[in-house]
């Protein structure tokens, strides 16, 4: 499933190392116990790690009475960090003559993340940051020499502050908070609108809701929105987009199933199969299942959701339980059909080939991402997708479809890829679908790659009033 991106684990020995940090003595509701977590989750990125099983190792430490408050502001901060990784790093090499410590470079990066960030300003005082920054490190006695040094960065980018976000536009890393040839893709690709293109991804995307066809509207749902006091407003079909986030169990009818969290991009996956009642579909890749319940909510079908990786595809059942729907989950690998299906006189009407890729087009939900890819991956990538779809065509019946879906922005995943299968397999047919979707309605030009095949349904076009994450979509009918 093309939202999960990949990650490389950090090592033993640096997981070992953050484990010897001391205990950190601080009121778990205080900002320096938020700080000093956030910057752990930061330096196992810098390490390798995803941020969310890095978030998750950290939170293991936060106590119980606690785990909401300080779990939150743990992960706004970390977030918040990834998205301004760039600036803050330039900040401290501008700053500090000799390179710190990691842990306190980390603690460092985290403050100056909230002190450049304009939208934190309304949550922590650049007092407040700068007095905990320095309880953060001194509540640990091997960082607690570091002390006077936390304190006069902080100050003295305070001093200095205007003057340095100006020179921070001279560094394109430092500027966008992307890497180097992440930046160079982008504008390779969308030379028109990369800038635009960078921007989305660091913003933090919208909550949207998908409405569960089975037991509501669009229209229905707002109401009840409304009557609760919750600003919301249609983004699709069946989405819904809050105005302010929420905790999921918080979300009015989510624990009954009669709303999921989904981007407005990605419901657009089950809509563009076509599914109807008694059609025997795949969803390939499936974990954690959103597309899955999506599917069965708008059709009585038979459906196969596979899985290569067994712990996630608990996942797919846990979301089905949630939604009271059925599937058969199977664990295997797409691209190695023999693994897990044995009949091959049961083809598919329809297959949903959601393939591993870069991620490229959801990094202003998963910031990470953009400092743990390498541009080698891409590559590997599309070398993937292709082992994937080649494996899947066979088990399309005559007639039927494939929707070959990626959340990525780079054509070698998106449009190159579509041309190099309709040329791959002659018996293709290809069908009308959004080709590139953007992030957001302001960047999200016609593909110049796609030719007649982008665009053409309106109502999922490119440049549809939707505020969506990055996606590609191309469909293929077998002759």
């Amino acid at each position: 499933m093309t939202s999960k991106p990949s990650s490389r684990s950090a090592s033993s020995s640096s997981r070992s190392r953050e484990s010897r940090l001391s205990t950190l003595h601080l009121s778990p509701e205080s900002l320096g116990f938020a700080l000093d977590c956030a910057a752990q989750a930061v330096g196992a990125v810098r390490l390798g790690a995803a941020l969310p099983a890095a978030l998750q190792s950290v939170f293991v430490a936060v106590p119980e009475g606690n785990a909401a408050a300080a779990r939150g502001a743990v992960q706004d901060i970390a977030y918040r960090t990834m998205r301004r990784l760039g600036t803050v790093e330039w900040l401290i090499a501008k700053l500090v003559k000799k390179a710190p410590a990691p842990h306190v470079a980390h603690v460092l990066a985290c403050a100056l993340a909230l002190l450049v960030d304009d939208e934190a300003s309304a949550a922590y005082t650049p007092f407040t940051v700068v007095d905990q920054a320095v309880s953060a490190i001194g509540a640990r006695r091997e960082f607690a020499f570091a002390k006077g040094l936390v304190n006069a960065v902080l100050r003295n980018f305070l001093r200095e502050r205007e003057a340095l976000l100006a020179a921070v536009q001279a560094d394109e890393v430092a500027r966008w908070n992307y890497p180097v040839w992440w930046i160079d893709a982008v504008k390779r690709a969308w030379p028109e609108a990369w800038q635009s293109v960078l921007a989305a991804g660091n913003t933090q995307g919208p909550l949207t809701l998908r409405v569960n066809a089975r037991h509501s509207t669009v229209d229905a749902y707002l109401q009840a929105l409304q009557r609760q006091q919750i600003a919301a407003t249609k983004a699709g079909e069946h989405a819904v987009t809050l105005a302010t986030p929420m905790p999921v169990e918080r979300i009015p009818g989510f624990s009954e199933g009669i709303v999921s969290v989904q981007d407005a991009g990605a419901q657009l996956a089950a809509q563009l199969l076509g599914v109807r009642d008694g059609m025997r579909v795949l969803d390939a890749c499936a974990a954690p299942g959103g597309k899955t319940g999506h599917l069965l909510e708008l059709a009585n079908i038979e459906l196969v959701a596979l899985e290569s990786d067994a712990s996630r595809a608990r996942r797919i059942g846990e979301n089905l339980r949630r939604l009271k729907l059925e599937a058969e989950v199977r664990i295997g690998d797409a691209g190695a059909p023999a693994q897990w299906h044995d009949d091959l006189d049961q083809p598919f009407d329809r297959i949903l080939a959601d393939v591993p890729c870069s991620a490229s087009g959801i990094v202003r939900r998963h910031p990470d991402i953009r400092w743990l890819r390498r541009q080698s991956d891409i590559s590997a990538l599309v070398a993937e997708q292709r082992r994937i779809l080649d494996a899947l065509w066979p088990l399309v019946k005559p007639g039927g479809e494939l929707l070959y879906v990626t959340c990525s922005i780079f054509p070698e995943e998106g449009e190159l890829q579509a041309q190099w299968f309709g040329n791959q397999h002659q018996d293709a047919v290809r069908l009308d679908a959004p080709g590139q979707l953007l992030p957001s309605v302001d960047c999200a030009p016609a593909d110049p790659l796609a030719g007649s095949h982008a665009g053409q349904h309106a109502e999922f076009s490119a440049g549809a009033n939707l505020d969506h994450d990055g996606f590609f979509y191309a469909r293929f009918q077998k002759r």
